[in-house]
This record gives C-alpha cells, structure tokens and sequence, in this order.
C-alpha cells in the first residue's frame, strides 16, 4: 500500500460513527478578587474576567460536570457574590453538577466561591475557610501634621468623608464600619448555610474568620473531602476527557507589560492578601 492509500484510508467515510468522549470541563478561578483589572499574569477574579470562560465550560457538548480549580485568599464580596451566583445561574440552566477543587488557599471570598458548588474538596495542605469580613487602612493625620501640611477637605453630607485616612479617626465612624462588617458577615453565613445545609458542624468557631488545613475543614463540614481534581474527576467521570476553560489575561499582561506605578500598587495589594495565610 503506497503512503496515499495508508493516509486516505485513515480519513472517516461517510456513515462512519466517530465517537465523542464526554467532556469534564475545568474552569480556573486563581487570584484575588478585585472588581479592576490587574497588568500583573497573576491576575485577579471578576465577572467580567471570569465570564468567558464560565460560558465556555457549560456550553461544552456531552457535558458531564464542571470543576472549579479555586485559589483565591478572596478580596471584594460583590464580586463573590457575582461570580458564584454566576455559576448557579449556569449550574442550574445545564443541570450539571459542579465540584470545587480547593488548591493552595481557598478563603474569604474564595471560599464564597466554593460554595457555588455542589461538593468541595481540598488537599490535606489546603488553607479553606476565613469566613470572615475584613477592612485594612493606613492613617496619615500625624504624618501631615509633621511636615506642616494643612488637609482641607470640604463636602456636602456630614457623612460624605468617614475614615478619610488624611483626618483623624473618629468613633462613631469606626462604630458604623463594624455595623456595616456585620451585616456582610451575616450575608457570607447566610450563603454558606445555604449551599453546605446539614453538612455543616455547629461549633463556635465556624464562622469566627479562622482558616483551617483540609482535615479539620473536612471534620467541620466545610468541604466534602480530600483529595485533588485529577483524582476525584478521574474516579467520578473515568470516561471523560478534562477541558480546561482559563479566564483571558488583560491585553497588558499577555504583552508582560504594564503601567510600572500601577503594577507595582497591584503587586503590594495582591502580596498583602496572599501573604494572610502565609503564601
């Protein structure tokens, strides 16, 4: 047989049947959460960064599941909460199940993430939980003062500059930050009893911010076990191929380019959310 014959014999004649494998798709979800876009490869999670790749996932013929390959210390609840209600909205329109991969860090907002899914697993190293709302900020009024610089500031609305960092720090204003941290923690509770239901252990620290390794997050039903996404997948879809749906960079950071001030605010930002668990 001359090699014409060999490669036209390979090509499917017509009635041939080519078999499909279903299809586990995997979206990544790696970053903080942050409503702005990011120069940095490292990048951040939004909706609008996270869209077109969700679409993607669940719109894969011969679709089984999805995974989601979290690793996020969180950042911004809106955008949590957008994301994950996302992935329900698609979730629940496809009617496929959805399990969540915990990775080196899935806390705060990345464990609002993981809620989206129907079961969570982790790695027994894995840092899951900080079920928790936090607020950091600086304080400059001494600074000013002692290089003789006058703030001046006007507004309209008694309320219109709280926790301005350039004036000194005022009570009452304090007083209405932790008001405002208590309902969105109320609100972060609220989802995960929500999507964990009877799993959930009920103990005192629960919900007081901590984070926890995968056996003991495991031992409080915050996820369903341990082990990672090749393993599960493979043991629950052994027929299906993983297809991986990443979020698209920013143009700046397929180029490896990017404002120096910006990038280097976006690099302190990011290395300060990371560096809470260590990482």
């Amino acid at each position: 047989m001359s090699r014409t014959d060999k490669l036209v014999s390979r090509i499917p004649k017509i009635g041939d049947r080519v078999e499909r494998k279903d299809v586990v798709a995997v979206v990544k979800l790696h970053g903080v959460i942050n409503p702005q876009p990011s120069p940095l490869a490292r990048g951040v999670i939004n909706l609008a960064s996270v869209e077109s790749a969700l679409t993607r996932a669940f719109g894969h013929d011969r679709l089984k599941a999805v995974a989601l390959q979290i690793n996020s210390p969180g950042g911004a609840p809106t955008q949590s909460g957008l994301v994950a209600e996302r992935i329900r909205e698609l979730a629940d329109s496809k009617q496929v199940p959805v399990l969540a991969f915990a990775e080196d860090v899935a806390a705060s907002g990345g464990y609002w993430l993981a809620c989206a899914a129907d079961e969570i697993y982790a790695h027994r190293t894995s840092l899951v939980g900080s079920i928790g709302v936090i607020t950091g900020s600086f304080g400059f009024a001494g600074l000013l003062e002692r290089f003789g610089v006058e703030r001046r500031l006007y507004t309209a609305g008694e309320n219109k500059s709280r926790l301005d960092p350039f004036s000194p720090e005022k009570p009452e204003d304090v007083e209405w930050l932790r008001k405002l941290h208590g309902q969105l923690h109320d609100m972060f509770v609220s989802w995960v009893r929500q999507r964990r239901g009877e799993r959930l252990v009920e103990s005192q620290e629960l919900f007081n911010g901590d984070v926890w390794l995968g056996a003991k997050a495991q031992e409080l039903g915050l996820i369903d076990g341990l082990g990672n996404l090749r393993e599960v997948m493979r043991q629950r879809y052994p027929d299906a191929e993983l297809v991986v749906a990443e979020p698209k960079k920013p143009l700046l950071a397929r180029l490896g380019i990017g404002a120096p001030a910006a990038a280097a605010l976006d690099a302190l930002a990011n290395r300060a959310a990371w560096s809470r668990f260590g990482l």
